[in-house]
């Protein structure tokens, strides 16, 4: 994990990352995400029903491959996981692409998601040519600590905001020995973030998004934070304020004492809101 504050190195993977990473989930629009290229985002989320990205994608990985780090995965699903190796080969092959650099088991809800079946095809694709790093997304905080002590997994995606910091004890302790990626996703907390919870004095300012991008990329252990603009407006705002640089201390405080505020308000509470 050598960084500085926009760049980084992902695990094992060789291409250098741009810290704020993108995601065409709520469809920001194809210029937007053309835009994003332009700017020097390169880690790019492909759900696999995004068009969208889809669209850029092709066009943007068949002229210049090397500069991109693809992030796509498969799907677990309460009665059964899709087969890792079938889902691979429809990415490679609606992508256009020989090579995927982060294939994610996505959406694991506790450890015997991982049943015996789907850790042996993550480690089958671990030796893949065609796939760079394998990992997968979990809110399980305690076990993404316990496969990054493990070296299990090449990288991980995991929830880390200011409302969330659970990772910081459950998860960042125990990268070093293996070094696997770390992105992280949920910054604004479904958007709990973006807005006053009740008791917050009126007189303490409100984050923005970019706040909370900054917050989750200021600590050193997070490769690559995901945002979700749902246009180009929102994509410009956070960019800007993510070249801004870390926070300073006294900014980082005020955002801990806003997430705790939020954490106490809404807890357990996901609102279905678009995230920026």
């Amino acid at each position: 994990m050598q960084h500085d504050f926009l760049q980084a190195t992902l695990g094992k993977l060789t291409t250098p990352v741009f810290r704020l990473g993108l995601s065409a989930t709520y469809r920001p629009g194809e210029q937007a995400i053309r835009q994003a290229l332009d700017e020097g985002v390169n880690y790019l989320f492909f759900f696999g029903i995004d068009t969208q990205m889809k669209a850029v994608l092709r066009d943007a990985i068949g002229r210049e491959r090397g500069r991109y780090v693809l992030a796509t995965g498969a799907y677990n699903y309460i009665w059964g996981h899709q087969n890792l190796r079938r889902t691979l080969e429809k990415r490679l092959l609606q992508l256009g692409t020989d090579t995927i650099d982060v294939f994610h088991f996505l959406g694991v809800v506790r450890e015997k998601d991982l049943t015996p079946r789907v850790r042996e095809e993550l480690e089958e694709l671990r030796h893949d040519p065609r796939v760079g790093a394998v990992s997968i997304s979990t809110h399980d905080r305690p076990l993404a600590g316990k496969l990054a002590a493990a070296g299990a997994l090449d990288a991980l995606m995991v929830r880390y905001s200011a409302a969330h910091r659970g990772a910081e004890v459950d998860v960042f302790p125990h990268l070093e020995a293996h070094r696997p990626g770390l992105v992280s996703f949920t910054a604004t907390r479904w958007r709990r973030l973006l807005y006053r919870p009740w008791g917050w004095p009126k007189d303490k300012p409100v984050p923005t998004a970019g706040d909370c991008y900054r917050f989750v990329l200021s600590n050193p252990h997070v490769d690559v934070c995901m945002t979700a603009p749902s246009n180009g407006r929102q994509f410009r705002e956070n960019l800007a304020a993510v070249r801004r640089g870390p926070l300073t201390p006294d900014e980082a405080a005020w955002m801990r004492e806003f997430g705790d505020a939020v954490h106490r308000r809404y807890r357990g509470k996901r609102p279905f809101t678009p995230a920026t």
